[in-house]
């Protein structure tokens, strides 16, 4: 039932998801273990729809060592990272849609640990998993000048 999850949503979100965008750095699902997923969610690509954009990574000691995720975000692409090596990659489609690319706004950054839900908890819940540990060692935000 564990769902940790390092996500990005519009400052001025208007609760008007899918299309003010949504960006996934890290997701992870308790029972899928040893794998991780980077997203982006759009009114043309979500996973409500069947066309969400995402990528999945196996990282054998997600639940055992640290690691870095990380984001990189310009006009032109957003990509997913852990530790160094690029795995996800969404590219602007330069149609000017915000339906497609509503990432021309800022963001914020939320480091959760979510227990159940439609995706943490789709294969059930074990609460002798209870109580849970998320650890993070730092957070860096970096803006190219």
């Amino acid at each position: 039932g564990t769902w940790p999850a390092f996500w990005m949503l519009p400052e001025k979100e208007q609760l008007n998801w899918p299309l003010d965008g949504e960006i996934d750095i890290m997701e992870y699902v308790g029972y899928d273990p040893g794998w991780i997923h980077a997203s982006v969610h759009t009114k043309a690509y979500n996973h409500t729809i069947g066309t969400q954009k995402t990528a999945r990574k196996e990282v054998k000691t997600a639940e055992t060592a640290f690691h870095i995720y990380a984001v990189e975000w310009t006009a032109d692409y957003i990509k997913g990272f852990v530790d160094g090596v690029e795995y996800f990659r969404f590219n602007n489609d330069g149609a000017g849609n915000k339906e497609t690319w509503p990432f021309n706004v800022p963001f914020y950054l939320k480091l959760n640990l979510a227990w159940g839900g439609n995706w943490g908890g789709a294969q059930g819940v074990d609460e002798s998993k209870l109580p849970a540990t998320y650890e993070i060692d730092y957070v860096r935000v970096y803006q190219k000048k």
